[in-house]
Order: C-alpha cells, then structure tokens, then sequence
C-alpha cells in the first residue's frame, strides 16, 4: 500500500544528544561549548516593529457579509506578502481542546527523563522525543527540546512514539491536530484568492497532505544571552500553525535586517509561511527566518503544526502564476524535497535558496 511505502520513507535522522532540560537541572556554571552562541548577543533587536505584526480576525474572513471582510482579506494578503507571519484570533478552534492540549504537554515534560526516553527518536527518523537537525558532533546545539510527531493522515501515524502518559495525550493530540488542520485549509483558501486564484488550489494542494506536531520545550538558561533555543531557520513546509503554551516570550522574526520579538495576543495562533507556499507562490509570499531566544529564568513551552502536500505530489510555481511570466523556483516531488531539507541542517533559507532559478 501506498501510505505503508510512504511511512518507511528515510527522511534522515539527528545524531543523539543529551536531554538538555536535564543539563539545565544541573545547574551547570559552565555552559558546554557546543551550546556557546556568539552571533545571540551581537545581533541587532528591533522594540518598535514587534507592536506592528499584522492580527488578522478569521470571523471577518468567513463571513463574506461582514463590514470589514474586504479589508480583513487585504490585510491577509500584506500579512503574507510583507511580514510572512500574522496572528491569527477568532480560529474557532474550541478553546477546551487547546488547553487539554497545554496540560497534556506541561505533563508530559514534567515526567521523569527515563519515561520520555521511552518516545527517543530512533536511527533514521525524524519522530520521537529529542533534537532536530543534529547532524555532526562539532555542530553547535540549540538549547532547548523537541518532541516530533506526525500527526495527519491518520495512516502515518507511528503510535510507539505517542506517549501513553498523560493518558490523555493520545485523544486530545488527535482533536488538536483535526482542528488545526481545518484552520489551515481555510486559511489556504483565502490566500488562493489573493494570489488570484480559484479559492480550492492551494487548499486542494494540501487537502491530502502531511501535518506534523512539534512540541518544543525550552528550559532556563542562567546565561541565555550566550545561547540560541532555536537556530535562525524559516520553515520548510507550506503553513504552519504555533501556540504558546505558556507566558514567556522568545520568538523573533527577522524584519528589514533586524530580529522583531513576537508578543502573543491572548488567544491567537502565530501562523507563518513556509518554504513550500514561497515556491508555489513563484514568491510572491515569502517565508521568514525566525529564531527563538532563552529566557534567564523560565522555561517555555510551544507547539507547531507544520502543513505541508503529499509526499508524492509535486512543489513548484503554480501554473497559473506563470503564464505570463518565468518561474523563479525548480519543480520537484515533495520526497525528494524532505529528503534534501532534512539532510541539513538548520541555516537560514538554504532550504528554499537552493531551488531558486538562476
């Protein structure tokens, strides 16, 4: 069967590390070299722009009779075109099924390390408990946790990696990522519309597609100006969607050269775009470096949907949109893409740079 092929696909793996919420439980005065971030104290932060990140009201997307709907779907497409990133408020995702989702998660990482251990990624996986991207031992290290999960179709999903502690996890995973998958293609909808096109394209592109969960976990660091909790990267999927669990800021953007601090409006998703929706777009959307900074004294916890197509269908500028003009971006079936995205590691756009037409 096709979805059993798919799901033995080697995508790559990370070389094993160690747990860094246990290095931060030791309370080391020395921070490992590996660890040591340079460029987290040098760059430039910009305190003016983080108040301008576009929110845009799904409500006013709907509903195609409200006063502002107009407005609000030309705001969605400056968001994408300009920033890349926008807060997304009124998603109607029921609020009882994300805050299940927030508990499960502070649970899960309140467990003892030898029972998280029991979900490790495995040689030649990208699933499972601990860090992404790790692919060498001279590698500098981020400071924090990942736990990886695919979530959509159901066909691939791997339960030995879904956790059985919470006992909840498993059913409220699956709500969760039912929801955030409607979100999505709502949101796929409306900016087919602003590329120009019949509202399904995008949405149909995605319909069928992949959705995996990210759940990462950020611990303290004493000195958290030597360190990065996520390296500058920009998503290698089509759309993804991110929650914060808790209250401590530590996403940034890159805006005009300078990092812009993403302030969470309570009760939104930060939705961003990705790669994948960059060379559909033949660029028109671009997607956006990110990065995440440690705070001194608490820890942070996030989860991130990633969207993204079929592995067996094809990623290249749409038809539509280069009719009349010439592709900026190579086609190439989404496997090989995962395959190439994955045997690096993270560093800026390289990703979606290596696919630009010359």
């Amino acid at each position: 069967m096709e979805t059993q092929e798919l799901s033995s696909v080697d995508y790559g793996s990370s070389l094993p590390i160690e747990s860094v919420q246990e290095l931060a439980s030791k309370n080391q005065k020395e921070i490992p070299s590996r660890y040591l971030r340079p460029e987290a104290e040098l760059d430039p932060v910009s305190v003016q722009e983080s108040r301008e990140l576009p929110v845009i009201d799904m409500t006013k997307l709907i509903d195609d009779q409200h006063p502002w709907h107009h407005d609000e779907v030309a705001k969605l497409h400056l968001a994408c075109k300009d920033w890349g990133f926008f807060q997304l408020t009124n998603h109607k995702v029921p609020e009882e099924v994300i805050e299940k989702m927030k508990i499960d998660i502070e649970e899960f990482f309140k467990l003892p390390l030898v029972k998280k251990k029991a979900y490790a990624q495995q040689p030649n996986s990208i699933e499972g408990y601990g860090q992404a991207y790790n692919q060498s031992e001279e590698q500098e290290l981020d400071w924090g946790d990942a736990f990886i999960l695919r979530t959509l179709p159901v066909s691939l999903r791997n339960m030995r990696y879904w956790p059985t502690q919470p006992i909840s996890f498993r059913e409220n995973l699956d709500r969760y990522s039912r929801e955030l998958k409607k979100v999505a293609l709502c949101v796929f909808k409306f900016m087919s519309r602003n590329l120009g096109l019949d509202s399904q394209t995008l949405a149909s592109k995605f319909e069928n597609g992949r959705q995996s969960i990210r759940i990462n976990f950020f611990p303290p660091c004493m000195q958290a100006n030597k360190v990065m909790g996520l390296t500058p990267h920009s998503d290698v999927t089509g759309l993804t969607i991110l929650h914060q669990v808790n209250d401590v800021q530590g996403l940034q953007i890159k805006k005009n050269g300078k990092w812009v601090l993403v302030k969470p409006v309570s009760g939104a998703f930060i939705v961003n775009i990705g790669d994948i929706i960059e060379i559909m777009s033949n660029g028109e959307y671009k997607s956006i470096e990110h990065r995440v900074v440690v705070n001194p004294e608490k820890q942070r916890l996030s989860i991130a949907a990633f969207h993204g197509p079929h592995a067996k269908d094809v990623i290249g500028p749409l038809p539509d949109l280069v009719k009349n003009s010439k592709a900026n971006y190579k086609t190439i079936i989404t496997e090989d893409y995962l395959k190439l995205v994955f045997s690096k590691r993270l560093d800026g756009k390289s990703q979606v740079d290596c696919l630009k037409v010359e």
